[in-house]
């Protein structure tokens, strides 16, 4: 991996760093790619590394009692996936798998608790990104509560704007999956997905662009579709 794409330097926890800092902990780190449908990590395996996205995208699923797939959340570039197995010590209790050929770098919990050691405000980053994204979702399962799908999709689209676009009132954003499984995600059909977005762009809200593309044009009316 070339040095000036670093996977470190992606990472909100890792930006108060310097850039000879990044390089230390990039150094510390393996690189490791999977294909498009291939398994990261299963529950129970006992690796509790922690997995920095360098590209590609991933996607976090549960399995309930009665076997069906429960999609938890997508990963992609400059994400972290494994924070609880690797805090905790514990095997981990979701399936991650490749939805594309995806790239990302591998911290051994030894190597990066000696990085933490070194450098504490990535521990204060670590947390403050568990917190945001523990804020969304319980915005996301206060939506998915809810008998009206609109609320649902409105709520799904506004948690894919990121933070440092959402002050604009515009971005593009992608589904990060098929939109059958955007449904099942959220809860619906796919005919009824379709309905709602066509819906949200018919009002001027959002555009959609090809088959998972979405631009967002008023912000403000999308999250009061959430909050409805």
């Amino acid at each position: 991996m070339a040095e000036d794409d670093l996977c470190v330097a992606r990472v909100p926890i890792f930006h108060g760093l310097s850039r000879q800092e990044q390089l230390r902990v990039a150094g510390a780190a393996r690189s490791v790619s999977f294909q498009k449908g291939e398994v990261v990590s299963d529950p129970g395996d006992p690796a509790s590394s922690l997995l920095v996205m360098h590209s590609g995208q991933l996607k976090v699923s549960r399995t309930s009692a009665d076997g069906q797939e429960q999609i938890l959340r997508t990963v992609t570039a400059g994400d972290v996936v494994g924070e609880r197995a690797f805090l905790t010590g514990r095997p981990p209790l979701d399936t991650v798998v490749a939805l594309d050929d995806s790239q990302m770098c591998v911290f051994h919990p030894a190597r990066f608790s000696a990085l933490l050691r070194d450098y504490p405000d990535i521990s204060q980053r670590m947390l403050r990104t568990l917190s945001d994204r523990l804020a969304s979702v319980e915005r996301l399962l206060s939506a998915i509560t809810s008998d009206d799908v609109g609320v649902r999709v409105a709520a799904y689209l506004l948690d894919l704007v990121t933070a440092t676009t959402s002050r604009t009132g515009r971005a593009t954003v992608l589904l990060p999956m098929a939109k059958h499984e955007v449904a099942a995600y959220l809860g619906t059909t796919p005919e009824t997905l379709s309905r709602r977005l066509a819906a949200l762009s018919a009002s001027g809200v959002i555009a959609l662009q090809g088959r998972r593309g979405v631009s967002v044009l008023d912000l403000g009316a999308l999250e009061d579709a959430a909050r409805r």
